[in-house]
């Protein structure tokens, strides 16, 4: 259905087309009439040649330019165009002809001296269609640069959305698996009675907390971070009791310094869950330190004499974040060998990305 705002676009458009198209006949008029004093001759040489400007131009603009050029058709670009300059230089002959013996009544030296030449007739008709061509592959060029940097936006947006909802898959993912595993000790303990308990539970609804409220953010401070490991180290060690040689060094942290969440923690548990006693001992080390907008973290731990790496459920996620997050600004490393479990991580703070 028509509409007014429809109906008023194309007046204008059609209005504009009418002024361009009286630019142009004033132009002609100009242009013939060089070295003439008969302008009634130059006024309807022009009029004659306003119709074969005019289709030429529009042929180009309309048919030619965005049925074949944008499309990269460029042979039948070429064949098209031959036609239509034979097709309009036979139109331009007919109006010299035409300002022979209609206008000047056969009298040549009647005529306008441009009008006499067939070179310059054909150059004036042409620069209009070629102006004309300039600038609508000019537009055609800027709208498809518009639509294309729109897709790529919208592209962009989609990926960015998908990003975003493998991440939260992936966090949830983390959630399960680390709560099993911890309430899995807290359930031994209940059995004991031990009177650890209570300190456990209290640990526990500490790392929940981190859990519900902070996980769910990109990045948080590399100290709070440190801090929920060292609570989950603690639920470990109250676990593992006397079996347990843990050592976790810290150095040059920065109170500003922002990470991912729950990043090292997989790596940790990972320790823990396949970490093996070795003279009754389960000896785990971890280093954790600051340099050059840099973090550098280490873990080791005794594990069985294989050159297969072990690799659970929190390891993959981890990766697989670690790729999403951090892409090509971290290097991860998973060695087992000679009975050591070892993991080395380096990669880039938060507040480094956003100093760039």
């Amino acid at each position: 259905m028509l509409t007014l705002h429809f109906i008023l676009k194309q007046l204008g458009r059609l209005g504009l087309h009418i002024l361009f198209w009286c630019g142009v006949l004033l132009f002609y008029t100009y242009f013939f009439g060089s070295g003439s004093s008969d302008m009634s001759y130059v006024l309807s040489f022009s009029l004659f040649l306003m119709p074969i400007t005019i289709a030429t131009t529009y042929v180009f603009i309309y048919k030619l330019i965005p049925d074949y050029l944008m499309l990269k058709k460029y042979a039948l670009f070429g064949l098209y165009s031959l036609y239509t300059f034979i097709i309009s230089s036979y139109l331009i002959i007919l109006s010299i002809f035409y300002g022979l013996i209609y206008l000047s009544h056969f009298e040549y030296n009647n005529m306008a001296p441009v009008s006499q030449n067939l070179l310059f007739v054909m150059i004036g008709v042409y620069l209009v269609t070629t102006i004309v061509s300039a600038f609508k592959l000019l537009k055609l060029n800027l709208k498809q640069v518009e639509n294309t940097s729109k897709l790529e936006h919208k592209i962009l947006e989609t990926q960015l959305k998908l990003k975003e909802q493998e991440l939260q898959y992936l966090k949830m993912q983390i959630h399960p698996h680390f709560l099993f595993n911890t309430l899995n000790t807290m359930y031994g303990f209940s059995l004991k009675k031990a009177d650890e308990t209570p300190e456990m539970i209290l640990k526990l609804s500490n790392l929940l907390d981190y859990l519900l409220y902070q996980i769910d953010k990109p990045f948080v401070l590399l100290t709070d971070e440190i801090n929920h490991i060292q609570d989950y180290i603690a639920l470990e060690s109250l676990r593992f009791n006397k079996t347990l040689n843990i050592n976790f060094n810290i150095e040059n942290i920065p109170e500003t310094s922002k990470i991912a969440p729950m990043l090292f923690l997989p790596f940790i548990e990972n320790s823990f869950k396949h970490g093996v006693l070795k003279q009754g001992i389960l000896y785990i080390k971890i280093d954790l330190s600051f340099k050059d907008h840099m973090i550098y973290f280490y873990i080791e731990n005794t594990s069985e004499s294989s050159s297969e790496t072990k690799s659970g459920i929190g390891l993959e996620n981890i990766k697989k974040r670690l790729d999403m997050l951090y892409k090509d600004t971290y290097t991860l490393s998973i060695l087992n060998t000679k009975g050591t479990f070892k993991v080395r991580l380096t990669l880039k703070t938060e507040d480094t990305f956003e100093n760039q």
